[in-house]
This record gives structure tokens, sequence and C-alpha cells, in this order.
């Protein structure tokens, strides 16, 4: 069980874990979404740097080290996208973990 599934409000000390390392805080991105108590900013904030973590993760495995691909990038993006609004997977950067810019995820005006 995740800390965030636990009842009760997120202590200020498990955002700030949350935003540094969510999968020790959160069991699913979408867990991120429930929480009432993060803003939006947090919650944008937190999922980012769990699809940073997924796509090292990714790039471990794809280089020979043992895990497997559980879907965890889909979810982090679809919950991103409900915060932001369309995701631009066009412009991804130009490393092995093919990282997303700021831009790519910032809401469009009608997503506010």
């Amino acid at each position: 069980m995740s800390i965030a599934s636990t009842p009760g409000r997120l202590t200020a000390a498990q955002i700030e874990t949350a935003l540094q390392a969510p999968s020790s805080v959160f069991a699913a991105p979408e867990e991120v979404l429930a929480r009432e108590e993060l803003t939006r900013e947090q919650k944008i904030e937190i999922l980012w740097r769990w699809q940073y973590d997924a796509a090292e993760l990714g790039v471990a495995v794809e280089e020979g080290m043992p895990g497997e691909d559980n879907g965890l990038m889909r979810s982090i993006m679809l919950a991103l996208g409900t915060l932001t609004g369309p995701i631009d997977l066009e412009h991804t950067g130009p490393s092995k973990q093919h990282g997303l810019p700021h831009s790519a995820v910032e809401p469009s005006p009608k997503a506010r």
C-alpha cells in the first residue's frame, strides 16, 4: 500500500517527498490526480518527475538491466494529459530518454 492511499491528507513532508520521488509516495499516477490537497501545479510537477524516472527505467531495461515495461509511462502520460490537455509527443528530446520539453505538457489556454 502506498503512503498516499492511506486515509487523511498528505503532510507537507509527504508532498515534498512526492515532488522528488513520486513512486515512493504514490502507487499509481491516478492517485496523484485524486489528491485534492495537491495543487494542479504540484500534480503536474509530480507527474513530470515520474515521467522522467519512468523514462530512465525504460532506458535501463532497453540496455539489458532487469525490469519490464509495466505500462507506467502510458498511465503517467494519460494523467498528465488530464491536467494539461493534449501532450505534444512529436517534439521529444534527442536523448535515449526522449524527454519532453516543458512546452509539451504546458496547458493550452482552454485546458486551464
